[in-house]
């Protein structure tokens, strides 16, 4: 099984998603895809005049933007990738966490910090999952969850690829891929040649106190580690190029 996380970048190119729809479509054997919303969130909200607020690289999530995000993961961002992939004859279904009660979720609670309506995943199901690919059905996975009492929370893309990753790990071998516009983490973001091909714990620690890893790459490691701690036996983050090529560079991370 592939757990595969596409991030805001690919999304908001026009271009590079229909690259990466595909490279996705041709990957064979059971595989689902995660996706967060780009920047449709952000520039909608202040079309309609509603504050966005971000902390810590974090959106703070009130009732207004939460039903924005709602909108924008759930539907236009999430029918778009649907409609992409049916195009290239892959059997996907667009699901938020809600849907099957597969990933169940917390609100967040931070000690200084009032997120919003924001969640923290506490359980995802990874036998539903299982269920959908068994029928032929590639699951589609927008960055919305919910706690179980009708309450909807936007939830970090990252966080959402891990946990599914690490349920699925429990039942079947899974490797989770994080893709996004460049080939890995990078040394230097200019230099394309520049890519970190192996991070361990060790080496991870090095690179957030040279300022290299930082900002959103800070979940998306911290989730890998964590994904490989709990039985994921692959974790990479590349470029969309490393979909059909592995021998393509990419950054592998080992514990």
């Amino acid at each position: 099984m592939k757990v595969i996380k596409i991030g805001g970048n690919v999304i908001d190119n026009p271009q590079a998603l229909d690259e990466f729809i595909d490279s996705f479509s041709k990957i064979e054997g059971p595989k689902v895809l995660v996706h967060g919303g780009g920047k449709v969130a952000s520039k909608l909200a202040t079309d309609m005049g509603i504050e966005v607020k971000m902390v810590e690289g974090r959106r703070i999530t009130d009732d207004a933007m939460l039903d924005v995000v709602t909108m924008v993961y759930a539907g236009l961002v999430n029918k778009k990738v649907v409609a992409k992939l049916q195009a290239k004859g892959v059997n996907a279904l667009g699901l938020t966490g809600a849907d099957a009660n597969v990933l169940l979720a917390d609100k967040r609670n931070h000690p200084t910090i009032d997120f919003g309506n924001v969640g923290d995943v506490k359980q995802a199901n990874g036998d539903t999952i299982l269920k959908f690919s068994e029928m032929g059905i590639v699951p589609v996975f927008s960055a919305i969850t919910h706690n179980g009492n009708g309450q909807l929370l936007n939830t970090n893309a990252d966080t959402i690829a891990s946990e599914v990753a690490k349920a699925l790990a429990k039942l079947t071998e899974t490797e989770l891929i994080y893709v996004f516009e460049l080939p890995g983490v990078m040394l230097d973001i200019k230099n394309m040649d520049s890519v970190v091909e192996n991070i361990n714990v060790d080496k991870y620690a090095q690179l957030k106190l040279d300022g290299i890893v930082a900002d959103g790459m800070i979940p998306k490691l911290d989730n890998s580690f964590e994904a490989l701690k709990k039985g994921v036996s692959v974790v990479r983050i590349a470029s969309t190029y490393y979909i059909n090529n592995e021998n393509t560079k990419h950054t592998s991370l080992v514990l």
